[in-house]
């Protein structure tokens, strides 16, 4: 397959297998050495015919990595990386299920116990919800 010859053939190559950040696309052209006004322009292409686009990426990528047992402090993170808005983190949270039925839902899968609030605790719950689902499913299981 023939090496793309322009920035635009280059992101167009990079977005065929998942959806980028603006960031994500333009690091991706920086490393491959094209000049920043092709940056720019290529950008604003993409982001003009919808192609790249903040807002859905983080729907999408929040979507993914709530699926994967992601807390929100975890998700904000990654979004933040990758370089997307405050308000469309936000945004994609809220489209969310909301974080204590997400961790509900693992305490159920894993059990209850110090071992499943360690694992909430590191995969981005906050102290909040992983007090008030290991302690909600303990009083459950005691009846």
């Amino acid at each position: 397959m023939a090496e793309p010859r322009t920035a635009v053939e280059t992101a167009l190559r990079a977005l065929r297998h998942r959806d980028l950040s603006v960031r994500e696309v333009e690091e991706r052209l920086r490393a491959k050495g094209f000049p920043e006004s092709e940056r720019d322009d290529a950008l604003a292409t993409l982001e003009r015919t919808g192609l790249v686009d903040n807002s859905r990426f983080a729907e999408t990528r929040a979507r993914s990595l709530a699926a994967r047992g992601a807390g929100d402090r975890a998700i904000r993170h990654a979004l933040r990386h990758a370089g997307v808005e405050s308000e469309a983190i936000e945004d994609a949270l809220q489209r969310l299920a909301p974080e204590s039925e997400r961790a509900a839902a693992i305490v159920t899968r894993r059990g209850v116990g110090p071992k499943t609030a360690r694992y909430l605790r590191g995969k981005g719950f906050s102290e909040d919800v992983v007090a008030a689902v290991v302690a909600g499913a303990s009083d459950d299981e005691l009846g």
